[in-house]
């Protein structure tokens, strides 16, 4: 299928195409990963040169396939500005999703938002996120929740996902799934591998049917506390490269 795209590397800037670069590597790590749902979901990442465009993928293509030519890119008010020539185009619900974040968060270079199965199962427990792990403990305190209310593909929606968003980065859409945000693609993706693990932990450990040995509110903090932006490096940019070998272990294609 990539055959049929006409190469565009020379025809974007060298900032676009290391963010192209990179936003294809997340799509490849998340079906590595096991945090892809065929061509459902979607990850962006802001074109850094123009702050008011982002990069997606085209609706039709799993996340196994997607190059940095075939993303999309879109202005915040919904333009395609570039489409690779084949028959997909921009899905209604990562375009409001999307799109409404970097309206309201200019901080934010990269969104990733995930369908798993440990996801969508917490997204639907009233208790959402439990600090019962070392892991669920870096995001407890600092994730947001938003309700259901359908398929998230109203742009009038937008400002009531930012809303519930506020400054934090990272959120649990109930009965729905994850979302993440990050300075960065690798920061909004190990985000993402953390939260994904941290709720995939919390249901094997509910499932048990024992008494969990639940932390204390003093242990809580101090962990909490040690995963503050402030006390803490910013996750993903020592493990980026790391995972781009094994990536072009594999297929470099991505690159493309």
């Amino acid at each position: 299928m990539n055959d049929m795209i006409m190469p565009l590397r020379e025809r974007v800037s060298a900032a676009e195409w290391e963010a192209r670069v990179n936003l294809a590597a997340c799509y490849r790590l998340c079906e590595s990963y096991g945090m892809s749902d065929m061509i459902y979901t979607h990850i962006s990442a802001r074109v850094p040169d123009s702050p008011g465009h982002f990069l997606i993928n085209p609706n039709g293509m799993l996340f196994g396939e997607i190059t940095a030519t075939s993303l999309l890119k879109v202005t915040l008010e919904g333009e395609i500005l570039y489409k690779p020539d084949l028959p997909y185009g921009l899905h209604p619900a990562g375009f409001t999703i999307h799109s409404g974040l970097y309206r309201a968060r200019p901080d934010a270079q990269a969104v990733m938002h995930t369908h798993t199965v440990a996801g969508m199962a917490v997204s639907a427990l009233k208790c959402g996120l439990l600090p019962l792990t070392q892991t669920a403990t870096r995001f407890y305190g600092r994730i947001s929740y938003h309700d259901f209310v359908g398929p998230e593909r109203d742009p009038a929606h937008r400002d009531a996902l930012a809303r519930s968003l506020g400054q934090n980065n990272a959120m649990i859409l109930r009965n729905h799934g994850l979302l993440t945000l990050g300075e960065s693609v690798p920061e909004a993706f190990i985000a993402m591998w953390g939260l994904e693990r941290a709720c995939d932990a919390q249901l094997r450990a509910l499932a048990c049917n024992t008494e969990l040995n639940t932390l204390s509110p003093e242990v809580i903090e101090a962990s909490t506390s040690m995963y503050d932006v402030r006390n803490s490096r910013r996750y993903g940019l020592l493990e980026w490269p790391s995972l781009m070998r094994k990536l072009d272990g594999v297929a470099s294609s991505f690159r493309d």
